[in-house]
């Protein structure tokens, strides 16, 4: 990873904005701490600019603008809404979209201290969100795919930072993941990417979600690992029980996707330990908690 050859200063936001959209201009602007992809900029109280940065191409961003308008109209917690295109230009040849700002602090830099209303809150999400996608729906070889697919992901994360001391148990927990029955229904949109810094907190209990940059059609076990990377201990159980559109195959994806993912976030705290571009130090112990989730089951 290679820092960004541009730099985006609130000068250039503010410059941007005169240029293509003049009657936001002289909003207060100021920036968001975090994100490597895209970079975030506060506009006024409830806009934000989402710019593209690190992400090589500007597919992740039209995305967003293409289907989450029409998904936020049909889901229970808040999430960013695409309203203006900002186009490349000579100032800055990548892409940036003005977007609602969903209030709330980021879970990896907060906590969930309501667990039950978290859980029934992140299923009542989940249901709404898993309905059978259009034809058109963006896919991917790798969110939402059958774990048996993801395993050179799984063996990378797994070498780089699982405990000696719960090898085995971690390669259990993705075996069966990965001997499961797969999703055999039509494709749901997922969101793919549910891990705490992609989430928003408030009153200690979930109050919205946040980048839709891996949306896709397929498995909602992606989805479903969340009980285990988000809630609280205990708060897989009771997501389960109130999701209540899950199947024992479904759970074991979950579950498989949940350890690869906590050896992830693990391994993001690694490379922030070390200073690395893109590494996030606070993550490696929000990794290590979700992994003890895991491996005690529901």
């Amino acid at each position: 990873m290679i820092e960004s050859e541009i730099e985006i200063s609130e000068d250039l936001v503010r410059d941007l904005l005169r240029e293509q959209h003049p009657d936001l201009a002289e909003l207060p602007i100021r920036e968001v701490a975090g994100g490597w992809g895209n970079q975030m900029w506060r506009l006024g109280n409830e806009l934000a600019i989402r710019m593209q940065r690190m992400d090589t191409s500007p597919d992740l961003q039209l995305k967003e603008r293409r289907w989450l308008p029409t998904l936020a109209a049909r889901l229970p917690l808040p999430i960013p809404v695409p309203l203006r295109d900002g186009a490349p230009s000579e100032r800055f040849p990548k892409i940036w979209t003005v977007m609602t700002w969903v209030e709330g602090t980021p879970l990896d830099q907060g906590s969930i201290t309501r667990g039950v209303h978290a859980a029934e809150a992140l299923a009542g999400f989940l249901r709404a969100l898993h309905v059978e996608a259009p034809a058109d729906a963006p896919t991917a070889s790798d969110f939402g795919a059958h774990p048996k697919d993801c395993t050179d992901g799984f063996e990378h994360f797994f070498q780089a930072v699982a405990p000696a001391d719960l090898a085995d148990e971690i390669r259990e927990v993705w075996g069966e993941a990965v001997a499961a029955p797969g999703w055999e229904s039509p494709p749901v949109w997922v969101h793919g990417d549910l891990h705490p810094a992609n989430v928003v907190v408030a009153d200690g209990t979930l109050a919205g979600v946040v980048d839709f940059g891996a949306l896709v059609a397929g498995d909602p076990a992606w989805d479903l690992a969340a009980a285990w990377l988000l809630l609280p201990a205990g708060g897989a159980s009771r997501f389960f029980n109130s999701y209540a559109q899950s199947d024992e195959a479904a759970v074991r994806r979950a579950r498989g996707l949940a350890a690869m993912r906590s050896l992830f976030l693990m391994a993001m705290g690694q490379a922030g330990d070390r200073g690395l571009p893109g590494g996030k130090a606070n993550w490696g112990p929000a990794g290590r908690s979700a992994l003890d989730r895991v491996l005690k089951g529901l």
